[in-house]
């Protein structure tokens, strides 16, 4: 989807139409910003970036809170459409997802044409913007779903594969941040083609394991299949910054946006989970990893931002960040739940899990009056 909070929150207020639009916490304290429409990125606004320094450069911007729950709720909506065509759905976030259609192809024609038609249904029906790509691997139809936003459609054939990769730039490999960029611009590759040409053995030395990683993706070689939330092992979520930061609000007020929509797609899909992870990625590529198992499964944000940020504060911020993500694994559905006693957060209310059921069928009925949760901007005003 295309500068999706933004372009929900255009949807839902016409008026907002032809103008800068940001989506985010209080400038006028630590707040940052969640999405930026395409007008307010002309004027160099982007994710993360603290929200007083946006409305800096952009002045005549519309700043809006987010509303996690109404787009939990359109998206919810967008992948009922995805549904039509086929079961094989493997969401990234609540804008982007991955669809296998090789066995939909009898009934709905070609791949260029399912996409079209997803493309336009959503339109049509939602009002939104969506920017499709499609090859043989994920990692080609991500970089093709990109390549053209806003509005965009690309077909990568299989056959097409390296001629479409080779002449982009490095910073297209998936995992390659500024401190990787930094490593291949003193190697003096800038291409994805110059990545492909080196010898293996050279990306281990210079990039560990990671090096063949970014050797394969070079060589068009992702043999990752769809997978469903109800096979996945874990749902989860993660943002790689345009810019790396170190300010902890920032990081505070991303996390909770990514564990609402983790919730959020965890009671969609009927799981609960045990296990919450954290992970942060820095400037440099590190990456810290930290896990907490509950007692009894959960679906509850409250819960699971409770051990998120509890994570997160076990957390040395050495350095600044590049990508945060959370994300929910020892998963079971509801209907294989026993009632077990009370996890170790004791202390929580009781009521949350009411509280959510009720925003979610208050959003599913009443979008426009969506509800969502003050934490995810408590620290940001």
């Amino acid at each position: 989807m295309d500068a999706f909070y933004a372009s929900v929150e255009e949807k839902d207020q016409p008026e907002l139409k032809g103008r800068p639009v940001i989506v985010g916490g209080s400038p006028r304290g630590r707040g940052v910003v969640s999405a930026a429409n395409y007008i307010a990125r002309q004027f160099g606004v982007h994710s993360a970036m603290p929200m007083s320094r946006a409305v800096r450069i952009c002045p005549q911007a519309v700043c809006i809170s987010p509303r996690m729950s109404r787009y939990v709720e359109v998206s919810h909506q967008i992948h009922e459409i995805f549904s039509r065509y086929t079961p094989e759905i493997e969401p990234l976030s609540l804008d982007e997802a991955f669809l296998d259609v090789a066995g939909s192809r009898r009934l709905y024609g070609s791949p260029e044409q399912i996409g079209q038609r997803i493309k336009q249904e959503i339109q049509t029906e939602l009002g939104l913007v969506a920017s499709v790509g499609i090859a043989a691997s994920k990692f080609i139809a991500k970089i093709a779903s990109d390549i053209d936003k806003p509005d965009g459609f690309k077909v990568v054939a299989a056959d097409e594969s390296q001629v479409f990769l080779d002449p982009l730039p490095v910073s297209r490999l998936w995992g390659v941040g500024k401190a990787t960029h930094q490593v291949f611009e003193r190697l003096g590759v800038q291409t994805i083609k110059q990545v492909r040409q080196l010898p293996e053995a050279v990306m281990v030395d210079h990039f560990g394991k990671h090096g063949t990683h970014l050797w394969r993706l070079a060589q068009g070689i992702d043999d990752r299949s769809v997978v469903t939330e109800r096979q996945a092992k874990s749902i989860s979520n993660e943002t790689t910054f345009a810019h790396d930061i170190h300010d902890t609000n920032a990081l505070h007020s991303v996390l909770m946006e990514l564990t609402e929509q983790v919730a959020g797609r965890l009671r969609h899909a009927g799981l609960r989970g045990r296990t919450v992870n954290f992970k942060l990625r820095f400037a440099d590529f590190k990456t810290l990893s930290r896990s907490f198992t509950l007692e009894k499964p959960t679906q509850t944000t409250e819960v699971l931002w409770q051990t998120a940020n509890r994570l997160f504060e076990q957390c040395n911020l050495v350095q600044s960040v590049r990508l945060i993500g959370m994300g929910v694994s020892n998963l079971v559905g509801e209907e294989d739940i026993v009632e077990e006693q009370t996890d170790l957060f004791a202390t929580i209310d009781p009521r949350q899990e009411q509280l959510d059921e009720l925003a979610d069928s208050i959003n599913n009925r009443f979008g426009k009056k969506a509800l969502h949760r003050a934490s995810s901007t408590k620290r940001s005003n």
